[in-house]
């Protein structure tokens, strides 16, 4: 990039585009420095200010997250994710992080760099990573440009994961006509490491020097941060160029050299190069310390010919650390890289005064101060909801009158839709048993797995609903973390502490920035209430394009503890004879509030309306006693209704192991409303016939309100004359309902 002359020798309005800076801020700048920024100086402003580094507009309201509990060992946005004690000496390090832009542009690479990118994030706390999570989001399949975008997706994370040989263990996937032009790639990964061995991106103490390890640098990514990751698609642009290609074979081999380099206690911090390449990496360690960086960029390894310093700067080719040692410990340092085969280049020192100095052989190229580039400027904005709000709340009987076609093809077409529909077809693809750490795999309501040397394992979930926060931003907050709590104790597994991916349009909207207000103050509520923190997270903001955003997309990632891995739970009923009971109510009444914004209104009724419920006090009794169940030995398994309802939770749970039920009480006249509607805090459990009474005990005990639904056995799913379908049918529906190509 070149500032381009204005007409009175000012930067032109282009240029600052280019880079995702206002006018203001360009004159913040100004100000600040009391000269005009040079190119390279400009565009690492451009990088931090951006809203994906410097999180302009929703940093004020991330205050509202609690982020503190016994167990966390990091303080939020300190480091490069969050980290939860888990006991016998070990640490769990995880986090949660969008790459939509990306892989809007280039949906192969976009998602394959979006998990090496994580997967380094966890790396930078001294952590081996081990398993993978996702969350996409996709426009109609049924439309071939969201079904291209959504092969090449599933394409990129399948290959970079297995390749680096970490298990991808959870996941969901969603289609709406939203996310046609703006897909949502959301990745999370979880490591492990002993406690005393956690790492830290600050960059010590002056005389320390800077590594540079891994690939070569190249053109590939630049304005990734700024140009693509914190605007909108407003127009046809050639945008390739700043998608980042990866490499996940030398990424491998990263992740071994610098577990093994940080196994010596040589290394003092260490920072991966993400969003904005090797100013963030560097400004950020020695802001950390209270420090300062002097580069020399002229040691950079490249991969391209004749790079400018502005594009060695701010490029964001993959694959990359930074590693910070003492002088007298860098050669064995070096030699451990070496072994590896993973290129290795003194590139800089840590200074004592807080600047950022660049050089390019001798020529300086960058003398900014450290406080003013991490200063990017916050926006508390005054947020309101568009004026379709209040009527998209309002539904009447009169707009969902019953199906004609009857109970039985009703949950026959919602288990083939795509929301409903079994994702086996995407998780085949990934390696979920690498490293033999998998309890419970893709498929159920969460990832269980083992920590080996221990008899404890850890459950793993990720999840959130958009189309309750479309409705009520409020309280669709409240139920993501609701919900992916909810399969955390399905699985019998203690929640402990949460990750975000704030996914939504364009803040400065009003309409948008109150999606984002009222998401976060939800989501931070019903933390507070079932205690739980938010340890680390990631916003992604702009995800809209010719004016059409998103639908407002919290994303929550879970981690839970078992502390007898034994004890675990599985969605499906294991076998014939068992008693299936509902936990959180204790009758079928039809609810009208139930089916707001539900996959039954949407796809039966073609409908996005209503007003989610939640009681929070009642979810977090009903979780704890499903979770008391399972450690009791009470429960044989357990499922939480959620997309598709009841009806939909019981089929699942029947097709798990082919096993049949039988229902035993009385369905109403609506039998929409209390077979598909999603009413929250409701989990199915199958028990046997003697610890039924125990079951009554405990739920009496809680104040969970309970009811006896009916019993597994054969292989037809029948309620009364309102449904018998063939166990085969129910599989053969939700099975085909993705037809992955």
């Amino acid at each position: 990039m070149a500032v381009n002359a204005g007409v009175n020798g000012g930067i032109t309005q282009d240029a600052l585009d280019e880079i995702a800076l206002s006018r203001a801020e360009y004159d913040r700048i100004l100000d600040l420095l009391d000269r005009e920024p040079n190119p390279v100086e400009l565009g690492m402003f451009g990088a931090l200010w951006s809203e994906h580094c410097g999180y302009k507009h929703s940093r004020p309201l991330l205050k509202f997250f609690p982020s503190q509990s016994p167990r966390v060992l990091s303080q939020q946005g300190a480091e490069n994710a969050g980290a939860v004690d888990i006991g016998d000496g070990f640490a769990v390090v995880f986090k949660v992080e969008s790459h939509n832009h990306p892989s809007a542009v280039e949906p192969h690479q976009g998602a394959a760099t979006g998990v090496g990118g994580i997967v380094r994030d966890i790396l930078a706390m001294g952590a081996r990573p081990i398993a993978l999570l996702n969350s996409l989001r996709f426009g109609p399949l049924s439309d071939p440009q969201s079904r291209q975008l959504f092969n090449g997706v599933v394409g990129g994370i399948s290959w970079y994961g297995n390749c680096i040989g970490v298990p991808d263990v959870a996941g969901e996937i969603y289609f709406d006509e939203s996310y046609a032009q703006n897909p949502l790639v959301n990745a999370m990964c979880v490591g492990l490491v002993r406690k005393d061995a956690l790492a830290t991106a600050a960059a010590g103490k002056a005389g320390n020097v800077l590594l540079l390890v891994g690939a070569g640098t190249g053109r590939d990514g630049i304005h990734g941060a700024s140009g693509l990751a914190s605007r909108t698609f407003e127009e046809e642009q050639e945008l390739r160029p700043t998608v980042q290609v990866g490499n996940p074979f030398l990424e491998k081999v990263l992740i071994e050299a610098c577990l093994e380099a940080l196994e010596t206690g040589d290394v003092l911090a260490i920072q991966d190069l993400g969003a904005a390449g090797l100013t963030s990496a560097t400004i950020e360690s020695a802001y950390r310390a209270g420090r300062g960086v002097s580069l020399n960029i002229a040691q950079v390894h490249r991969r391209e010919a004749g790079m400018t310093g502005y594009e060695v700067m701010l490029s964001e080719s993959q694959e990359r650390m930074i590693l910070v040692t003492p002088p007298d410990k860098t050669e064995r340092v070096r030699k451990i890289f070496e072994k590896w085969d993973v290129p290795c280049q003194l590139i800089g020192e840590v200074i004592s005064p807080q600047a950022a100095l660049v050089s390019d052989g001798p020529r300086e190229i960058v003398n900014l101060p450290i406080k003013d580039l991490v200063s990017a400027p916050r926006y508390r904005l005054k947020g309101r909801p568009d004026r379709e709000y209040k009527q998209r709340q309002t539904l009447s009987a009169d707009q969902i009158p019953l199906p004609p076609e009857g109970p039985a093809a009703t949950l026959l077409k919602l288990l083939s839709s795509p929301n409903v529909a079994s994702k086996e077809s995407v998780y085949r693809q990934y390696d979920h048993q690498v490293q033999t750490n998998t309890v419970v795999g893709p498929g159920s309501d969460a990832a269980v797995l083992r920590i080996k040397g221990t008899g404890k394992a850890i459950a793993l979930s990720i999840d959130g609903n958009s189309r309750y926060c479309y409705l009520d931003p409020y309280r669709g907050g409240q139920i993501a973390v609701a919900e992916v709590c909810r399969n955390l104790s399905c699985a019998g597994a203690e929640p402990v502490a949460l990750t975000d991916c704030l996914n939504f349009g364009n803040p400065e909207r009003p309409d948008v920035y109150f999606q984002l207000e009222w998401c976060i103050r939800g989501m931070a509520r019903a933390c507070r209430h079932l205690g739980l923190p938010v340890v680390s997270g990631n916003v992604s903001l702009y995800n809209e394009s010719k004016g059409q955003a998103i639908y407002p997309t919290p994303v929550v990632g879970g981690l839970g503890l078992l502390e007898d891995a034994s004890q675990h739970c599985q969605s499906g009923f294991p076998n014939e004879g068992l008693v299936v009971a509902l936990l959180g109510r204790d009758a079928l009444r039809p609810r009208k509030t139930d089916l707001a914004g539900s996959e039954y209104l949407q796809v039966i009724q073609g409908l996005v309306a209503g007003r989610p419920v939640l009681d929070l006090s009642l979810e977090r009794r009903v979780q704890e006693l499903c979770r008391q169940l399972i450690s009791a030995g009470v429960a044989a398994s357990a499922h939480d209704c959620s997309e598709g309802g009841l009806a939909v939770a019981l089929a699942e749970s029947c097709i798990q192991n082919n096993v049949g039920f039988t229902g035993s009480t009385a369905l109403p006249r609506r039998w929409d409303m209390t077979m598909f509607g999603e009413g929250q805090s409701r989990i199915v459990i199958s028990l046997s016939p003697d610890h039924w009474p125990k079951l009554e005990r405990l739920a009496g005990r809680s104040g969970v309100p309970t009811l006896r639904l009916g019993t597994t056995g054969g292989n037809h799913f029948v309620w009364g004359s309102q449904f018998d379908l063939a166990v085969g049918d129910l599989a053969d529906a939700w099975r085909s309902g993705l037809n992955v190509v």
